[in-house]
Protein backbone atom coordinates (compact mmCIF):
# COMPACT_ATOMS: atom_id res chain seq x y z
CA UNK A 1 0.00 0.00 0.00
CA UNK A 2 1.21 3.64 -0.69
CA UNK A 3 1.36 5.72 1.89
CA UNK A 4 2.53 9.47 1.89
CA UNK A 5 5.41 10.50 3.64
CA UNK A 6 5.01 14.18 5.20
CA UNK A 7 7.86 14.99 7.27
CA UNK A 8 8.09 18.17 9.50
CA UNK A 9 9.27 21.87 8.57
CA UNK A 10 10.61 23.54 11.62
CA UNK A 11 12.93 26.44 11.79
CA UNK A 12 16.85 25.67 12.22
CA UNK A 13 16.93 28.53 14.56
CA UNK A 14 14.17 27.22 16.63
CA UNK A 15 15.72 23.62 17.57
CA UNK A 16 19.13 25.39 17.90
CA UNK A 17 17.34 27.61 20.95
CA UNK A 18 15.83 24.96 22.07
CA UNK A 19 18.73 22.53 22.04
CA UNK A 20 21.32 25.52 24.32
CA UNK A 21 18.76 26.85 26.73
CA UNK A 22 17.76 23.30 27.63
CA UNK A 23 20.70 22.06 27.02
CA UNK A 24 18.95 18.79 24.75
CA UNK A 25 20.13 17.27 21.78
CA UNK A 26 19.05 18.23 18.20
CA UNK A 27 16.88 15.02 17.93
CA UNK A 28 15.11 15.46 21.20
CA UNK A 29 14.55 19.28 20.65
CA UNK A 30 13.29 18.83 16.95
CA UNK A 31 10.78 16.72 18.04
CA UNK A 32 9.87 19.14 20.68
CA UNK A 33 9.48 21.74 18.21
CA UNK A 34 7.46 19.53 15.84
CA UNK A 35 4.89 19.24 18.54
CA UNK A 36 4.85 22.76 19.47
CA UNK A 37 6.08 22.79 22.93
CA UNK A 38 8.49 25.35 22.84
CA UNK A 39 8.34 28.15 25.57
CA UNK A 40 9.63 27.17 28.98
CA UNK A 41 6.21 26.28 31.38
CA UNK A 42 5.82 23.78 28.23
CA UNK A 43 8.75 22.19 28.04
CA UNK A 44 8.92 22.13 31.96
CA UNK A 45 5.17 20.63 31.79
CA UNK A 46 6.00 17.74 29.29
CA UNK A 47 9.23 16.27 30.57
CA UNK A 48 9.45 16.85 34.38
CA UNK A 49 5.48 17.39 35.34
CA UNK A 50 4.70 17.56 38.99
CA UNK A 51 1.68 17.57 41.28
CA UNK A 52 1.12 21.07 40.87
CA UNK A 53 0.23 20.71 36.86
CA UNK A 54 -2.73 19.50 38.12
CA UNK A 55 -6.24 21.91 37.58
CA UNK A 56 -8.04 23.01 39.99
CA UNK A 57 -10.87 20.27 39.78
CA UNK A 58 -13.81 22.42 41.25
CA UNK A 59 -13.86 23.65 37.51
CA UNK A 60 -15.77 21.09 36.30
CA UNK A 61 -19.26 21.73 36.06
CA UNK A 62 -21.18 20.21 39.00
CA UNK A 63 -18.04 19.39 40.96
CA UNK A 64 -19.02 21.47 43.75
CA UNK A 65 -22.32 19.77 43.76
CA UNK A 66 -20.75 16.38 43.52
CA UNK A 67 -18.21 16.75 46.26
CA UNK A 68 -20.79 18.15 48.98
CA UNK A 69 -23.46 15.40 47.92
CA UNK A 70 -21.02 12.83 48.11
CA UNK A 71 -19.79 14.35 51.65
CA UNK A 72 -23.25 14.40 53.09
CA UNK A 73 -23.84 10.18 51.96
CA UNK A 74 -20.21 9.52 53.84
CA UNK A 75 -21.52 11.50 56.80
CA UNK A 76 -25.30 10.03 57.22
CA UNK A 77 -24.10 6.23 56.35
CA UNK A 78 -26.33 6.89 53.38
CA UNK A 79 -26.33 3.29 51.20
CA UNK A 80 -24.33 4.65 47.52
CA UNK A 81 -23.61 2.55 45.00
CA UNK A 82 -21.04 2.62 41.71
CA UNK A 83 -22.31 2.01 38.44
CA UNK A 84 -19.35 1.48 36.12
CA UNK A 85 -18.00 -0.20 33.05
CA UNK A 86 -16.77 -3.19 31.53
CA UNK A 87 -13.69 -2.01 30.02
CA UNK A 88 -10.47 -0.79 31.81
CA UNK A 89 -11.15 2.44 31.85
CA UNK A 90 -14.59 1.09 34.11
CA UNK A 91 -12.97 -1.13 36.02
CA UNK A 92 -10.12 1.36 36.73
CA UNK A 93 -12.95 3.74 37.83
CA UNK A 94 -14.75 1.59 39.98
CA UNK A 95 -10.96 0.79 42.00
CA UNK A 96 -10.75 4.26 42.47
CA UNK A 97 -13.87 5.69 43.53
CA UNK A 98 -14.43 2.80 45.51
CA UNK A 99 -11.31 2.03 47.10
CA UNK A 100 -11.04 5.93 48.60
CA UNK A 101 -14.90 6.40 49.51
CA UNK A 102 -14.18 2.88 51.88
CA UNK A 103 -11.13 4.52 53.61
CA UNK A 104 -13.83 7.76 54.20
CA UNK A 105 -15.50 5.30 56.52
CA UNK A 106 -18.77 4.09 53.79
CA UNK A 107 -19.28 0.46 52.52
CA UNK A 108 -19.75 1.80 48.69
CA UNK A 109 -21.30 -1.15 46.49
CA UNK A 110 -20.86 -1.28 42.94
CA UNK A 111 -22.68 -2.86 39.32
CA UNK A 112 -21.17 -3.38 36.25
CA UNK A 113 -23.47 -4.25 33.50
CA UNK A 114 -22.42 -8.09 31.70
CA UNK A 115 -21.48 -6.57 28.05
CA UNK A 116 -22.82 -9.48 26.67
CA UNK A 117 -26.33 -9.14 28.18
CA UNK A 118 -26.49 -5.95 28.95
CA UNK A 119 -24.63 -3.90 26.63
CA UNK A 120 -22.85 -0.83 27.56
CA UNK A 121 -24.00 1.91 29.93
CA UNK A 122 -27.49 2.45 32.44
CA UNK A 123 -30.55 0.41 31.79
CA UNK A 124 -33.66 0.16 33.36
CA UNK A 125 -33.19 -3.40 34.71
CA UNK A 126 -30.21 -2.33 36.78
CA UNK A 127 -31.96 0.41 38.28
CA UNK A 128 -34.49 -1.58 39.31
CA UNK A 129 -32.54 -3.77 40.99
CA UNK A 130 -30.38 -1.13 42.94
CA UNK A 131 -33.86 0.55 43.77
CA UNK A 132 -35.19 -2.72 45.14
CA UNK A 133 -31.81 -3.22 47.29
CA UNK A 134 -32.62 0.19 48.79
CA UNK A 135 -29.76 2.79 47.31
CA UNK A 136 -30.45 6.25 47.54
CA UNK A 137 -27.55 7.45 45.68
CA UNK A 138 -26.01 6.37 42.56
CA UNK A 139 -22.42 7.65 41.27
CA UNK A 140 -21.94 6.81 37.53
CA UNK A 141 -18.46 6.27 36.20
CA UNK A 142 -17.35 6.40 32.51
CA UNK A 143 -20.96 6.15 31.18
CA UNK A 144 -24.10 8.03 32.36
CA UNK A 145 -23.68 11.65 29.80
CA UNK A 146 -26.74 10.14 27.11
CA UNK A 147 -28.71 8.00 30.15
CA UNK A 148 -31.55 10.39 29.68
CA UNK A 149 -34.50 8.20 29.88
CA UNK A 150 -32.54 6.17 32.60
CA UNK A 151 -32.05 8.66 35.35
CA UNK A 152 -35.33 9.94 34.71
CA UNK A 153 -36.61 6.21 35.67
CA UNK A 154 -33.77 6.61 38.94
CA UNK A 155 -35.14 9.71 39.65
CA UNK A 156 -39.74 8.19 40.03
CA UNK A 157 -37.85 5.18 42.10
CA UNK A 158 -36.53 7.92 44.58
CA UNK A 159 -32.68 7.64 43.40
CA UNK A 160 -30.46 10.15 43.10
CA UNK A 161 -27.80 10.25 40.14
CA UNK A 162 -24.21 11.55 40.07
CA UNK A 163 -23.13 11.46 36.67
CA UNK A 164 -19.40 11.18 36.18
CA UNK A 165 -18.54 11.02 32.71
CA UNK A 166 -15.84 11.50 29.89
CA UNK A 167 -18.13 10.87 26.84
CA UNK A 168 -19.53 13.96 24.33
CA UNK A 169 -23.14 15.31 25.13
CA UNK A 170 -25.75 15.40 23.27
CA UNK A 171 -28.20 18.18 22.78
CA UNK A 172 -30.19 17.19 26.50
CA UNK A 173 -27.78 16.22 29.45
CA UNK A 174 -29.54 13.66 32.05
CA UNK A 175 -31.63 15.45 35.19
CA UNK A 176 -28.70 13.89 37.35
CA UNK A 177 -28.02 15.81 40.68
CA UNK A 178 -24.67 16.89 38.91
CA UNK A 179 -22.84 15.70 35.72
CA UNK A 180 -19.44 16.34 35.85
CA UNK A 181 -18.12 15.93 32.62
CA UNK A 182 -15.73 18.34 30.51
CA UNK A 183 -17.09 17.92 27.18
CA UNK A 184 -20.56 19.27 28.36
CA UNK A 185 -21.47 22.93 26.41
CA UNK A 186 -20.77 24.89 29.13
CA UNK A 187 -18.07 23.40 30.44
CA UNK A 188 -14.64 26.02 32.11
CA UNK A 189 -11.99 23.30 32.86
CA UNK A 190 -8.99 23.81 30.58
CA UNK A 191 -8.59 20.12 29.50
CA UNK A 192 -11.54 18.02 27.67
CA UNK A 193 -9.73 14.79 27.08
CA UNK A 194 -9.90 12.94 30.28
CA UNK A 195 -10.55 9.47 30.56
CA UNK A 196 -13.40 8.22 32.77
CA UNK A 197 -11.01 7.64 35.69
CA UNK A 198 -9.42 10.82 35.27
CA UNK A 199 -12.54 12.58 35.72
CA UNK A 200 -13.23 9.93 38.90
CA UNK A 201 -9.41 11.16 39.62
CA UNK A 202 -10.61 14.77 39.82
CA UNK A 203 -13.56 13.92 41.64
CA UNK A 204 -11.31 12.40 44.35
CA UNK A 205 -9.22 15.16 44.52
CA UNK A 206 -12.03 17.79 45.31
CA UNK A 207 -13.21 15.17 47.82
CA UNK A 208 -10.01 14.82 49.17
CA UNK A 209 -9.59 19.36 49.14
CA UNK A 210 -13.18 19.31 50.86
CA UNK A 211 -12.61 17.18 53.68
CA UNK A 212 -8.72 18.59 54.37
CA UNK A 213 -7.11 15.30 53.62
CA UNK A 214 -3.24 15.06 52.91
CA UNK A 215 -2.41 15.25 49.23
CA UNK A 216 -1.36 11.69 49.28
CA UNK A 217 -4.41 10.34 50.17
CA UNK A 218 -6.05 10.52 46.45
CA UNK A 219 -2.66 11.20 44.46
CA UNK A 220 -1.85 7.48 45.69
CA UNK A 221 -4.08 6.27 43.41
CA UNK A 222 -2.56 7.53 40.11
CA UNK A 223 -0.96 3.96 39.55
CA UNK A 224 -4.74 2.56 38.70
CA UNK A 225 -5.76 5.73 37.19
CA UNK A 226 -2.66 5.77 34.90
CA UNK A 227 -3.73 1.89 33.93
CA UNK A 228 -7.31 3.00 33.19
CA UNK A 229 -6.02 6.59 30.79
CA UNK A 230 -3.64 5.23 28.97
CA UNK A 231 -5.61 1.96 27.97
CA UNK A 232 -8.90 4.30 26.95
CA UNK A 233 -6.45 5.88 24.56
CA UNK A 234 -7.40 9.80 24.80
CA UNK A 235 -4.49 11.67 23.99
CA UNK A 236 -1.70 12.10 26.42
CA UNK A 237 -1.27 15.64 25.89
CA UNK A 238 -1.55 18.24 29.11
CA UNK A 239 -3.44 16.59 32.11
CA UNK A 240 -3.69 13.19 31.00
CA UNK A 241 0.48 13.17 30.52
CA UNK A 242 0.58 14.69 33.66
CA UNK A 243 -1.14 11.60 35.33
CA UNK A 244 0.33 8.59 32.98
CA UNK A 245 3.96 10.24 33.76
CA UNK A 246 3.46 10.33 37.64
CA UNK A 247 1.14 7.34 37.09
CA UNK A 248 3.66 5.13 35.92
CA UNK A 249 6.38 5.96 38.41
CA UNK A 250 3.83 4.38 41.05
CA UNK A 251 3.15 1.67 38.54
CA UNK A 252 6.91 0.34 39.28
CA UNK A 253 6.31 0.47 42.67
CA UNK A 254 2.64 -0.40 43.52
CA UNK A 255 1.16 -1.78 46.34
CA UNK A 256 -1.77 -2.74 44.59
CA UNK A 257 -1.15 -6.91 44.90
CA UNK A 258 -3.83 -7.36 41.37
CA UNK A 259 -1.75 -4.78 39.64
CA UNK A 260 1.81 -6.07 40.55
CA UNK A 261 0.42 -9.51 39.68
CA UNK A 262 -0.67 -8.87 36.40
CA UNK A 263 2.33 -6.80 35.81
CA UNK A 264 4.33 -9.82 36.59
CA UNK A 265 2.87 -12.46 34.20
CA UNK A 266 2.33 -10.56 31.63
CA UNK A 267 6.57 -11.07 30.81
CA UNK A 268 7.40 -7.15 29.85
CA UNK A 269 10.46 -6.14 32.09
CA UNK A 270 9.86 -2.24 31.83
CA UNK A 271 7.23 -0.66 33.22
CA UNK A 272 5.96 2.09 30.43
CA UNK A 273 3.35 2.75 28.29
CA UNK A 274 3.82 -0.52 25.69
CA UNK A 275 3.62 -2.59 28.86
CA UNK A 276 0.17 -0.94 30.19
CA UNK A 277 -1.16 -1.49 26.37
CA UNK A 278 0.17 -4.87 25.34
CA UNK A 279 0.62 -5.90 28.50
CA UNK A 280 -2.35 -5.15 30.90
CA UNK A 281 -5.11 -3.78 29.20
CA UNK A 282 -5.76 -6.85 27.37
CA UNK A 283 -5.93 -9.04 29.98
CA UNK A 284 -8.47 -6.53 32.25
CA UNK A 285 -10.58 -6.18 28.85
CA UNK A 286 -10.56 -9.58 28.15
CA UNK A 287 -12.90 -10.05 31.19
CA UNK A 288 -15.46 -7.44 30.00
CA UNK A 289 -14.88 -9.22 26.36
CA UNK A 290 -15.94 -12.79 27.21
CA UNK A 291 -18.87 -11.46 30.14
CA UNK A 292 -16.72 -11.77 33.01
CA UNK A 293 -16.50 -8.30 33.75
CA UNK A 294 -16.57 -8.57 38.35
CA UNK A 295 -13.57 -10.92 38.52
CA UNK A 296 -11.26 -8.12 36.97
CA UNK A 297 -12.06 -5.64 39.52
CA UNK A 298 -12.02 -8.07 42.39
CA UNK A 299 -8.65 -8.29 40.97
CA UNK A 300 -7.74 -5.01 41.87
CA UNK A 301 -9.88 -4.69 45.10
CA UNK A 302 -9.08 -8.20 46.68
CA UNK A 303 -6.14 -7.80 49.61
CA UNK A 304 -5.91 -11.83 49.72
CA UNK A 305 -2.48 -12.31 47.83
CA UNK A 306 -3.95 -16.53 46.85
CA UNK A 307 -7.11 -15.02 45.76
CA UNK A 308 -5.18 -12.38 43.24
CA UNK A 309 -2.85 -15.32 42.05
CA UNK A 310 -6.16 -17.22 41.35
CA UNK A 311 -7.50 -14.63 39.60
CA UNK A 312 -4.57 -13.45 37.34
CA UNK A 313 -4.73 -16.94 36.07
CA UNK A 314 -8.09 -17.11 35.50
CA UNK A 315 -7.95 -13.29 33.43
CA UNK A 316 -4.81 -14.88 31.55
CA UNK A 317 -6.74 -17.60 30.44
CA UNK A 318 -9.57 -15.30 29.67
CA UNK A 319 -7.25 -13.45 27.35
CA UNK A 320 -5.67 -16.74 26.21
CA UNK A 321 -9.59 -17.39 24.71
CA UNK A 322 -10.43 -13.94 23.84
CA UNK A 323 -7.37 -14.11 21.41
CA UNK A 324 -8.18 -17.60 20.00
CA UNK A 325 -11.76 -16.74 19.40
CA UNK A 326 -10.60 -13.05 17.12
CA UNK A 327 -7.73 -15.36 15.45
CA UNK A 328 -10.54 -17.42 14.27
CA UNK A 329 -13.39 -14.75 13.59
CA UNK A 330 -10.49 -13.17 11.99
CA UNK A 331 -9.53 -16.15 9.80
CA UNK A 332 -13.63 -15.99 8.71
CA UNK A 333 -13.34 -12.39 7.96
CA UNK A 334 -10.43 -12.47 5.34
CA UNK A 335 -11.98 -15.86 4.00
CA UNK A 336 -14.91 -13.99 3.20
CA UNK A 337 -12.49 -10.91 1.82
CA UNK A 338 -10.44 -12.71 -0.37
CA UNK A 339 -13.15 -15.09 -1.63
CA UNK A 340 -15.52 -12.13 -2.99
CA UNK A 341 -12.74 -9.79 -4.00
CA UNK A 342 -13.79 -7.07 -1.35
CA UNK A 343 -10.36 -5.57 -0.73
CA UNK A 344 -10.84 -4.16 -4.41
CA UNK A 345 -13.54 -2.16 -3.40
CA UNK A 346 -14.10 1.01 -0.91
CA UNK A 347 -15.36 -0.17 1.77
CA UNK A 348 -15.50 -4.04 3.65
CA UNK A 349 -18.72 -5.35 5.40
CA UNK A 350 -18.98 -9.05 6.12
CA UNK A 351 -21.20 -11.22 8.28
CA UNK A 352 -20.52 -14.09 9.94
CA UNK A 353 -22.18 -16.93 12.24
CA UNK A 354 -20.96 -17.56 16.18
CA UNK A 355 -18.80 -14.55 15.94
CA UNK A 356 -18.23 -13.32 19.39
CA UNK A 357 -19.65 -9.64 20.14
CA UNK A 358 -17.14 -9.20 22.50
CA UNK A 359 -13.88 -9.52 20.20
CA UNK A 360 -15.59 -8.57 16.90
CA UNK A 361 -14.68 -4.75 17.20
CA UNK A 362 -10.59 -6.00 18.02
CA UNK A 363 -11.40 -8.08 14.31
CA UNK A 364 -12.95 -4.66 12.44
CA UNK A 365 -10.14 -2.76 14.18
CA UNK A 366 -7.45 -5.23 12.20
CA UNK A 367 -9.67 -5.38 9.01
CA UNK A 368 -8.90 -1.51 8.89
CA UNK A 369 -5.58 -1.58 9.59
CA UNK A 370 -4.74 -4.16 6.96
CA UNK A 371 -6.81 -2.90 4.35
CA UNK A 372 -6.57 0.54 4.83
CA UNK A 373 -10.62 0.49 4.36
CA UNK A 374 -13.57 0.88 6.53
CA UNK A 375 -15.05 -2.09 7.39
CA UNK A 376 -18.07 -3.23 9.43
CA UNK A 377 -18.34 -6.65 10.97
CA UNK A 378 -21.48 -8.26 12.06
CA UNK A 379 -22.82 -11.39 13.61
CA UNK A 380 -25.58 -13.31 12.21
CA UNK A 381 -28.40 -13.80 14.75
CA UNK A 382 -31.98 -14.74 13.70
CA UNK A 383 -32.93 -12.32 11.15
CA UNK A 384 -30.66 -9.77 12.40
CA UNK A 385 -26.68 -8.71 12.07
CA UNK A 386 -25.00 -6.94 15.49
CA UNK A 387 -21.36 -5.56 15.16
CA UNK A 388 -19.01 -3.22 15.04
CA UNK A 389 -17.19 -0.94 12.26
CA UNK A 390 -13.76 0.52 12.21
CA UNK A 391 -12.90 3.48 10.03
CA UNK A 392 -9.87 5.43 8.52
CA UNK A 393 -9.04 9.03 9.08
CA UNK A 394 -10.93 11.41 6.70
CA UNK A 395 -13.82 9.18 6.27
CA UNK A 396 -16.56 10.11 8.76
CA UNK A 397 -17.89 6.59 9.60
CA UNK A 398 -20.90 7.66 12.11
CA UNK A 399 -21.94 10.70 9.59
CA UNK A 400 -21.92 8.23 6.52
CA UNK A 401 -24.31 5.54 8.10
CA UNK A 402 -26.61 8.47 8.97
CA UNK A 403 -27.26 8.86 5.49
CA UNK A 404 -28.01 4.42 5.18
CA UNK A 405 -30.49 4.91 8.25
CA UNK A 406 -33.37 3.03 6.13
CA UNK A 407 -31.23 0.45 5.75
CA UNK A 408 -30.28 0.06 9.66
CA UNK A 409 -32.16 -0.81 12.76
CA UNK A 410 -29.60 0.92 14.91
CA UNK A 411 -26.26 2.68 15.18
CA UNK A 412 -24.17 4.73 17.38
CA UNK A 413 -20.75 5.91 18.08
CA UNK A 414 -17.87 8.44 16.42
CA UNK A 415 -16.14 9.15 13.18
CA UNK A 416 -13.81 6.10 13.65
CA UNK A 417 -15.78 3.48 15.56
CA UNK A 418 -19.57 2.75 15.31
CA UNK A 419 -21.78 -0.43 16.90
CA UNK A 420 -24.53 -0.89 14.73
CA UNK A 421 -27.32 -3.53 14.03
CA UNK A 422 -29.09 -4.31 10.58
CA UNK A 423 -31.93 -6.46 9.58
CA UNK A 424 -30.51 -9.75 7.65
CA UNK A 425 -32.47 -8.92 4.76
CA UNK A 426 -31.13 -5.78 4.31
CA UNK A 427 -27.66 -6.73 4.53
CA UNK A 428 -26.78 -7.06 0.73
CA UNK A 429 -28.58 -3.26 0.15
CA UNK A 430 -27.15 -1.73 3.21
CA UNK A 431 -23.14 -3.29 1.72
CA UNK A 432 -24.46 -1.51 -2.11
CA UNK A 433 -25.34 1.76 -0.38
CA UNK A 434 -22.29 2.15 1.84
CA UNK A 435 -20.01 1.33 -1.07
CA UNK A 436 -22.06 3.99 -3.19
CA UNK A 437 -21.40 6.46 -0.85
CA UNK A 438 -17.82 5.91 -0.65
CA UNK A 439 -17.48 5.81 -4.11
CA UNK A 440 -19.03 9.82 -3.99
CA UNK A 441 -16.67 10.93 -1.35
CA UNK A 442 -13.83 9.28 -3.34
CA UNK A 443 -12.44 7.57 -0.49
CA UNK A 444 -9.79 5.95 -2.89
CA UNK A 445 -7.98 9.23 -2.91
CA UNK A 446 -7.14 8.91 1.32
CA UNK A 447 -3.91 7.54 1.48
CA UNK A 448 -2.69 6.83 5.17
CA UNK A 449 -0.15 9.87 6.21
CA UNK A 450 3.53 9.22 7.57
CA UNK A 451 4.33 12.49 9.68
CA UNK A 452 7.81 12.38 9.66
CA UNK A 453 10.28 14.02 12.46
CA UNK A 454 13.11 14.25 10.88
CA UNK A 455 15.30 12.81 7.71
CA UNK A 456 18.29 11.98 9.42
CA UNK A 457 21.54 9.46 8.49
CA UNK A 458 22.96 6.88 10.52
CA UNK A 459 26.10 9.33 10.99
CA UNK A 460 23.88 11.13 13.30
CA UNK A 461 22.61 8.62 16.17
CA UNK A 462 23.86 6.36 18.67
CA UNK A 463 23.04 4.71 21.99
CA UNK A 464 22.96 7.87 24.42
CA UNK A 465 21.17 9.76 21.33
CA UNK A 466 18.23 7.18 20.88
CA UNK A 467 17.92 6.31 24.58
CA UNK A 468 17.21 10.38 25.14
CA UNK A 469 13.96 9.61 23.57
CA UNK A 470 12.69 7.87 26.51
CA UNK A 471 11.90 11.34 27.60
CA UNK A 472 8.70 12.14 25.20
CA UNK A 473 7.18 8.45 27.18
CA UNK A 474 4.51 7.90 27.39
CA UNK A 475 3.82 7.76 23.77
CA UNK A 476 0.20 7.37 22.88
CA UNK A 477 -2.71 9.42 21.22
CA UNK A 478 -1.28 12.94 20.15
CA UNK A 479 1.75 11.50 21.05
CA UNK A 480 3.46 8.84 18.97
CA UNK A 481 6.77 7.61 18.66
CA UNK A 482 8.87 10.00 16.99
CA UNK A 483 9.12 8.38 13.31
CA UNK A 484 12.27 8.94 11.13
CA UNK A 485 13.34 9.00 7.69
CA UNK A 486 16.82 7.49 6.25
CA UNK A 487 17.99 7.28 3.06
CA UNK A 488 19.64 5.67 0.35
CA UNK A 489 20.58 2.46 2.81
CA UNK A 490 22.16 -0.84 1.37
CA UNK A 491 20.62 -3.96 2.21
CA UNK A 492 23.09 -6.26 4.15
CA UNK A 493 21.13 -8.91 5.00
CA UNK A 494 17.42 -10.02 4.61
CA UNK A 495 15.27 -12.66 5.79
CA UNK A 496 11.64 -13.81 7.20
CA UNK A 497 10.94 -14.41 10.94
CA UNK A 498 7.63 -16.48 12.24
CA UNK A 499 6.78 -18.64 9.10
CA UNK A 500 6.92 -15.67 6.77
CA UNK A 501 5.50 -12.80 9.14
CA UNK A 502 8.20 -10.74 9.88
CA UNK A 503 10.56 -8.88 8.22
CA UNK A 504 14.81 -8.86 9.67
CA UNK A 505 17.29 -7.00 8.62
CA UNK A 506 21.00 -4.99 8.21
CA UNK A 507 21.22 -2.12 7.00
CA UNK A 508 24.32 -0.37 5.36
CA UNK A 509 25.24 3.54 5.11
CA UNK A 510 28.81 4.37 4.39
CA UNK A 511 30.89 2.89 7.28
CA UNK A 512 27.49 2.08 9.61
CA UNK A 513 25.71 -1.08 10.04
CA UNK A 514 22.07 -0.94 11.91
CA UNK A 515 20.23 -4.06 12.34
CA UNK A 516 16.16 -3.50 11.38
CA UNK A 517 12.82 -4.91 12.26
CA UNK A 518 9.61 -5.03 10.28
CA UNK A 519 6.32 -6.27 12.04
CA UNK A 520 4.11 -7.74 9.42
CA UNK A 521 6.05 -6.90 6.36
CA UNK A 522 7.57 -10.45 5.98
CA UNK A 523 6.13 -10.66 2.22
CA UNK A 524 8.86 -7.82 1.63
CA UNK A 525 11.55 -10.10 1.28
CA UNK A 526 9.93 -11.12 -2.38
CA UNK A 527 10.46 -7.54 -3.19
CA UNK A 528 13.74 -6.65 -2.03
CA UNK A 529 17.47 -8.40 -1.85
CA UNK A 530 20.69 -8.09 -0.64
CA UNK A 531 22.45 -4.88 -2.47
CA UNK A 532 19.08 -3.12 -3.24
CA UNK A 533 19.62 0.24 -2.00
CA UNK A 534 16.08 1.45 0.03
CA UNK A 535 14.32 4.36 1.91
CA UNK A 536 13.06 3.33 5.25
CA UNK A 537 10.67 5.22 7.92
CA UNK A 538 10.58 3.38 11.05
CA UNK A 539 10.99 4.14 14.98
CA UNK A 540 14.48 4.04 16.80
CA UNK A 541 14.98 1.96 19.66
CA UNK A 542 17.78 -0.09 22.16
CA UNK A 543 16.67 -3.73 21.45
CA UNK A 544 18.23 -5.87 23.95
CA UNK A 545 19.31 -9.79 23.21
CA UNK A 546 21.49 -12.19 25.47
CA UNK A 547 22.41 -9.15 27.11
CA UNK A 548 23.76 -7.14 24.45
CA UNK A 549 22.20 -3.79 23.29
CA UNK A 550 22.16 -2.03 19.44
CA UNK A 551 19.60 0.32 17.98
CA UNK A 552 17.39 -0.90 15.99
CA UNK A 553 15.16 0.46 13.53
CA UNK A 554 11.18 -0.55 13.58
CA UNK A 555 10.44 -0.31 10.51
CA UNK A 556 6.94 1.36 9.38
CA UNK A 557 7.97 1.42 5.54
CA UNK A 558 9.83 1.13 3.04
CA UNK A 559 10.71 2.15 -0.50
CA UNK A 560 13.01 1.61 -3.11
CA UNK A 561 16.03 4.77 -3.13
CA UNK A 562 15.78 6.86 -6.56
Amino acid sequence: MNKKWQVYQVEDEKVEELQKKYNINKLLATILANRGIIDEKQIQKFLNPTRKDFYDPYEMPDMKIAVERIIKAIKNQEKTIIYGDYDVDGITSVTVLKSFLEERGIQVAQYIPNRLEEGYGLNKDAIDKIAKQGYKLMITVDCGISAVEEIDYANKLGIETIVTDHHETSNELPKALAVVDAKRKDNKYPFRNLAGVGVVFKLIQAIGMKMGLDEKEYLKYLDIVCIGTVSDIVPLVDENRVIVKLGLKLVEQTKNLGLKSILQISGYNKIDSTTISFGVAPRINACGRMGHQEEALKLFLSKNIDEVNELTQKLNEYNKLRQETEKNIYADAVEQIEKNNLEKQNTIVVMGKNWHHGVIGIVASKITEIYFKPSILLCEEDDIGKGSGRSIPGFDLHEVLTECKDNIERFGGHSMAVGITIKKDKFEEFKKELEQIAKEKHIEQIVPILKIDAKISLDEINQEIVESLNQLEPFGEENKMPLFEFRNLKIDSIRALSEGKHLRLTLKDNKNIVNAIGFNLGELTNYYKIGDKIDVVGNLEVNSFNGVQNIQINIKDVMKSL
